[in-house]
């Protein structure tokens, strides 16, 4: 892995800080009702990409998560107007204004979703792996899921065959501390989510979830370990969504106190304090670089928003592969 310097720290912050006001602002917009249907934001968690992708090569690496997406792929390098466009139902989004917030996607960027079934990335987190392994691709695989899709029976499978055939393939719990509206200490007499992965002989850790260069050390440990033919790890990194589950989400299950504490240990806040404790800028450059995020979040959204939706024929054309499909009635 690269050394992790001050000039590191610096592009966490601002990397960081847009993905916090890009998110602020979705979901502005979709109480202006702009973007429709589902809106799962990432407000807390921004310290895992910026960590992960830092220890990644991607180059060749892949990643692949469930549905709070939007996040995850700019930090593979998306675009992220094409990402609001996505967001708006507008033809330059990532999958043509017709995926939506939970379908996010890149093939370029080989950023594999965005899925909403819980759980259902796992496998295929494993299947791409497998197919790295099997074309001797020297690629790995980061497989990401909340602390609720380990409940999922495909998870044990998943591990178990990840096992016994050495895959390259990091799983990473996202552990929020809640799925949906139940906490983990709910749904299950193993708080430690970690733990699960050492049960079948994978090399499993916890990692604190609010400061990107532990996540940057303990990722690029496992990645490495992966692309040597090692096998698969597990990483639960702790961490806290400062918003609901969704937009719809009164949150009733939790208070304003315990929010507030996990504020109190924002990565972006621990970042800049960081940043200034060590001199390496002051509170005018930093303040400069936040002005120059809401500059770019401001045209993301003028890009969604001056984009043509996808005609009908468009939603068909990204459909089916078969350009004549024999089922096909585009007179409907």
């Amino acid at each position: 892995m690269k050394k992790i310097n001050e000039q590191t720290y610096l592009k966490w912050f601002q990397d960081m800080s847009f993905w916090r006001k890009f998110e602020d602002k979705c979901r502005s917009l979709y109480l202006k009702r702009k973007i429709r249907g589902f809106l799962h934001l990432y407000n807390g968690q921004e310290a895992i990409p910026a960590g992960l992708t830092y220890a990644m090569d991607l180059s060749k690496d892949h990643m692949i998560t469930a549905y709070r997406c939007h996040i995850l792929p700019m930090s593979m390098g998306v675009d992220p107007k094409e990402i609001m466009a996505e967001l708006f139902g507008k033809k330059t989004g990532t999958s043509h204004g017709i995926g939506g917030s939970m379908h996010i996607f890149s093939k370029k960027h080989r950023f594999y979703g965005g899925h909403g079934i819980v759980g259902g990335q796992i496998p295929l987190g494993a299947g791409i792996a497998f197919a790295d392994k099997y074309f001797n691709r020297k690629s790995v695989t980061i497989t990401l899921m909340g602390d609720g899709a380990v409940r999922q029976g495909s998870l044990h499978e998943t591990f178990n065959m990840s096992m016994m055939w050495n895959l390259p393939v990091v799983f990473v719990c996202e552990n929020n501390q809640y799925a949906m509206g139940t906490s983990v200490k709910r749904s299950t007499n193993i708080e430690d989510i970690y733990k699960i992965g050492l049960s079948y002989g994978m090399p499993s850790y916890p990692i604190d979830g609010m400061d990107p260069e532990k996540i940057a050390n303990a990722a690029s440990q496992a990645i490495e370990r992966a692309r040597n033919g090692k096998g698969s790890s597990f990483l639960e990194i702790r961490t806290y969504r400062y918003r609901g589950h969704s937009m719809s989400d009164s949150e009733s299950y939790r208070n304003k106190e315990e929010i507030n504490f996990f504020k109190k240990k924002d990565p972006i806040l621990k970042l800049k304090n960081f940043i200034l404790e060590n001199k390496w800028s002051n509170e005018e450059h930093l303040s400069l670089i936040e002005e120059q995020v809401k500059i770019k979040v401001d045209s993301c959204v003028k890009f969604a928003e001056t984009s043509r939706p996808p005609s009908i024929n468009e939603m068909y054309d990204v459909v089916y592969f078969e350009k004549e499909y024999p089922f096909l009635d585009r007179t409907i």
